[in-house]
């Protein structure tokens, strides 16, 4: 089966043979650990710890025998350290999760015991710092911890907000060109997050990796000086691209047309019923940065430019195009406006959708297995036509979501493309 070639003909808005598939490629496209598991054991595979790819979300790692048995078309590389800031690859252990999983996790990974059964994550895996992130007792994932200092009004300084985004050393250079090495022989499309792109995505403005962050890194506080704060932001933004691109150059004179996307950035711009921001907003701080980004990538790679984004933003489609991306995820088909018929017509022709596939707030995880089925099959039917869709879900797969109604999922998908 050829995997990266149908990827391809997706991403060029050609029809492939069949629908493509991702589940696990990037931190906006995966499973968490426990249903995964449990597709394990349903599919009869071998029977072994799942590894922790994504610690902060604890998702999991989706391996060669489930990429078959599943018909996953695209695999996803990240960086050599995580979201709290220490080396995300092996060697491993085991640990045992709250629900009672035993999962494979870095060295690094050392969270602090509450005495509510609950687990607090600390930057770089000092326990000596201030934790930056709390898995409740009940919780599946890590919530970040707002660590913001005072703000002095008078002595902001935008060094604060960067200092997590540095220029690429060549150790990481090393290690993105055995990765990708080593990809490649999966004979799947390949989509890398390189990371320092970001540009005001809310999961990273915490800054769980840095002991003690500087800046504006309250959420709240944040969204706030998008419109109080504009030409701060916008000199945050404007350095982040300068060195993003200057990391490009590097990453790009290293490992070439090898990949086939890159994850630029996770910003949500939508909310379930609304934007986060007006319009020109976005036009003002987002865009030309965001433009800067991918004129870049287009210029000087085949590389094709993935953006996130959940929520009601089809009023903020043709803003995406007009800043260069090539691939939105996802469509959050029950956000007000994402009628996936009418996106279809709008915006096909210029954008790849990825994901939307199934609705994951209500449908996936309490649909019966006639209504998932059915639903899976109309959504391919209308994104399928001319190519342009990669099947994934609404989002990241959460944790109890029923086995049964994960493989009712892949099964449809599997029977749209005639197996």
């Amino acid at each position: 089966m050829d995997h990266r070639n149908n990827f391809l003909k997706t991403l060029k808005h050609q029809q492939p043979e069949r629908i493509v598939v991702d589940m696990g490629s990037t931190a906006v496209s995966g499973i968490h650990v426990l249903p995964l598991s449990q597709i394990r054991e349903k599919l009869s595979l071998e029977k072994k710890p799942v590894r922790v790819i994504e610690p902060y979300q604890m998702l999991g790692e989706i391996e060669p025998d489930l990429l078959d048995a599943l018909g996953i078309d695209v695999v996803g590389l990240s960086g050599q350290d995580n979201m709290f800031g220490f080396n995300n690859q092996p060697p491993l252990k085991t640990w045992k999760t709250p629900w009672g999983q035993e999962v494979l996790v870095p060295e690094k990974f050392t969270p602090t015991a509450k005495e509510d059964g609950g687990f607090l994550m600390h930057p770089e895996g000092d326990l000596s710092a201030p934790p930056s992130g709390h898995m409740p007792a009940s919780g599946y994932f890590f919530d970040a911890i707002i660590r913001q200092e005072e703000l002095n009004e008078e002595n902001l300084d935008v060094e604060d907000n960067l200092v997590e985004f540095k220029h690429i050393s060549d150790s990481e250079l090393d290690y993105w060109e055995q990765e990708i090495s080593h990809a490649r022989k999966l004979n799947r499309g390949i989509i890398a997050s390189f990371g320092g792109t970001a540009l005001g995505d809310i999961a990273l403005v915490p800054a769980m990796n840095l002991k003690y962050p500087k800046g504006i890194r309250d959420i709240s506080e944040w969204y706030m000086s998008s419109l109080i704060r504009p030409d701060y932001v916008k000199e945050i933004f404007e350095k982040q691209t300068d060195i993003a691109i200057e990391n490009y150059k590097k990453i790009f004179d290293r490992i070439g047309n090898s990949i086939d996307a890159v994850f630029t950035c996770g910003t949500d711009f939508g909310t379930q019923d609304s934007t986060f921001c007006p319009p020109e907003t976005f036009d003002d701080l987002w865009l030309p940065n965001y433009k800067r980004l991918n004129d870049w990538v287009h210029e000087n790679t085949t590389w094709k430019t993935f953006k996130h984004s959940c929520g009601a933003v089809e009023g903020f489609m043709s803003r995406f195009i007009k800043a260069g991306f090539d691939i939105i995820n996802p469509i959050q088909v029950n956000a007000t406006g994402m009628n996936i018929s009418v996106l279809k017509e709008r915006y096909g022709n210029d954008l790849v959708f990825w994901g939307g596939g199934i609705d994951t707030q209500n449908l996936l995880p309490f649909g019966t297995e006639e209504e998932i089925r059915k639903a899976v099959l109309e959504t391919c039917e209308i994104l399928s036509k001319d190519g342009g869709f990669v099947f994934n879900t609404v989002h990241n797969v959460q944790a109890n979501v029923p086995v049964d109604n994960l493989i009712t999922m892949f099964n449809a998908i599997k029977e749209f493309n005639g197996n």
